[in-house]
């Protein structure tokens, strides 16, 4: 029989599952709290439970906790960056980063990808399988205990398509946010996606109180479709009817993502197009220079140029912010630590 995954369990689930076991109501606070607040890697840690109950936990429930493979500490910034090993044997990637206004998590929701993203080291080799909720919340529990400090701010935009990952998500955003676990704001959750329409269209009425944040990398769908596949399936204009709904459903705010590549969208046609076509949508644009990876041959846009860029912008009423880099001296791109994990591995095998 295959243990249940007992981190992924909503407090309501958890309780049906102790009453089940004919333990009393008040042990699935417990065992929440155990689970989400104190961050236990073990049951038997779980010291105001009996002997037997810490048995029975053993027996039919897995407890999901990741391995620290490799920590990087960026000697530029502080920036660190984690690779985990999975119970399968598979790694993902985090990275947390340090701001005046606290401690900010990026998390993975995926192994791998499958949205072929040119410029992401992510996708490069495939999407292997979804993460359940527990590993995506003990990427942030690790990293909370290993820095002996509290997490803040979340942002689900490390290897890995959220949407593509929907029900999952959607749990772990509630198990995060909810008051007996870490309690989380949803204001300080942010989900990026690529422009999965159907699946923005259902966030949008799950109640929630995230950002979502649009990969757009392109001001139409000629350019776009030369950086992401995703542009084949999903026109623009469909893509950003689907973020206007998911504003006016929740209020809350839209960020655009853009990559600046250069010679590919980096110009100020493209400045002036991007201004045009997100200039009603209450929203903020995150310009990032591209952070180069070996398998590809784009180049970052030179900073005067980022600089012409965000400045055009500005003077046509966009709300846009240059996203600061961190930790580039360790892989701090999306996917770069795992890639090069993976081939120094299969490096070795051979």
């Amino acid at each position: 029989m295959e243990k249940k995954d007992i981190k992924s369990m909503t407090f309501l689930e958890l309780t049906k599952e102790m009453e089940s076991l004919g333990e009393k109501p008040f042990r699935s606070r417990q065992i929440y709290q155990w689970l989400h607040q104190k961050m236990v890697t073990d049951f038997n840690e779980m010291s105001n439970l009996s002997k037997n109950l810490r048995e029975k936990l053993e027996e039919s429930y897995r407890l999901t906790n990741l391995e620290p493979v490799e920590i990087k500490v960026s000697a530029i910034d502080g920036t660190r960056k984690y690779l985990f090993c999975l119970e399968d044997g598979n790694v993902i990637e985090s990275v947390l980063m340090r701001y005046k206004h606290g401690n900010s998590v990026c998390i993975s929701s995926q192994v791998g990808c499958r949205m072929g993203c040119r410029f992401c080291a992510s996708t490069l080799d495939g999407l292997t399988r979804n993460l359940r909720p527990s590993e995506m919340l003990d990427q942030i529990y690790q990293i909370q205990k290993d820095i002996g400090e509290r997490v803040s701010n979340v942002v689900v935009m490390g290897s890995g398509e959220p949407l593509d990952n929907y029900d999952n998500l959607v749990r772990f955003i509630r198990l995060l946010s909810g008051e007996d676990g870490l309690h989380i704001s949803q204001r300080n959750i942010t989900v990026s996606t690529c422009g999965l329409v159907p699946e923005i269209r259902r966030l949008a009425e799950e109640d929630l109180q995230i950002t979502l944040a649009l990969s757009l990398h392109a001001p139409n769908d000629q350019v776009r479709r030369t950086l992401m596949p995703i542009a084949n399936r999903y026109a623009l204009k469909d893509v950003l009817a689907a973020c206007r709904e998911y504003y006016e459903k929740t209020g809350r705010r839209l960020t655009f993502e853009y990559s600046l590549v250069k010679g590919v969208n980096d110009n100020l046609n493209e400045a002036a197009a991007l201004a045009e076509l997100v200039g009603g949508y209450h929203g903020h644009v995150n310009l990032i220079p591209v952070n180069p990876i070996k398998e590809r041959d784009y180049v970052q846009t030179g900073r005067e140029a980022v600089e012409a860029f965000r400045h055009y912008l500005e003077q046509h009423g966009i709300n846009v912010t240059v996203r600061r880099e961190m930790g580039r001296d360790i892989s701090g791109a999306c996917g770069q630590l795992r890639k090069s994990f993976i081939d120094r591995t299969k490096g070795a095998e051979v």
